[in-house]
C-alpha cells in the first residue's frame, strides 16, 4: 500500500490517500450521524466488483468527497481499474468527516489535491494530526461546548 497526505494547517483540513496493491479486496461499515461517502456499497460482498484500487479519507464535510476525482483521473490515466468493455473503471471508496468549523470552512480537499496526493503517495506512511486528520475531533455531535 502507498499513502500520501494533503494538509492545509492553517484551514485545519485535508485529505489520506491510500493507493491498494493489486488484488486487493475490503469490506466496512458505516457509522455516524451524517455519513458521508462514495461508492462505499461496493464493498458489499454480494457486489459485482471484489476489488479495491484506493481509499480516500476527506476532511471538508461532503465538499471533501471531490478530492477522490482526482484519485480516480490518477488510476485512469495509469490503465488502473475493474476491467469492462469500455476500458478500467478505477475502484475508489471515499469517506469524509466534518471538520468546517475548526477553521477555514471555505478551503476544503478537491479534485487538484486528490490528484496530487495519489500522484506523491509512497510506502513511507506518515503519522500524526496531517491529511484527513488534520481538522478532526470527537465526541462534537451533543455541541462542541460538551466534547
Amino acid at each position: 500500500m502507498r499513502v500520501g497526505h494533503w494538509t492545509d494547517e492553517v484551514a485545519r483540513t485535508g485529505c489520506t490517500v491510500a493507493l491498494m496493491p493489486e488484488g486487493s479486496v475490503a469490506s466496512g461499515e458505516v457509522r455516524g450521524g451524517a455519513p458521508a461517502t462514495r461508492e462505499f456499497d461496493l464493498l458489499a460482498p454480494e457486489r459485482t466488483v471484489g476489488r479495491l484500487d484506493a481509499v480516500v479519507l476527506a476532511g471538508g464535510s461532503a465538499f471533501g468527497l471531490a478530492a477522490a476525482d482526482g484519485v480516480v483521473a490518477h488510476l485512469e490515466a495509469g490503465g488502473v481499474g475493474f476491467p469492462t468493455g469500455a476500458g478500467p473503471v478505477p475502484i475508489v471508496v471515499a469517506m469524509a468527516l466534518f471538520d468546517l468549523l475548526e477553521g477555514d470552512g471555505g478551503v476544503r480537499p478537491g479534485a487538484d489535491e486528490g490528484r496530487s496526493v495519489a500522484e506523491a503517495a509512497s510506502d513511507e506512511v506518515a503519522s500524526g494530526r496531517i491529511g484527513a486528520g488534520t481538522g478532526a475531533t470527537v465526541g462534537t455531535w451533543r455541541g462542541r461546548e460538551r466534547a
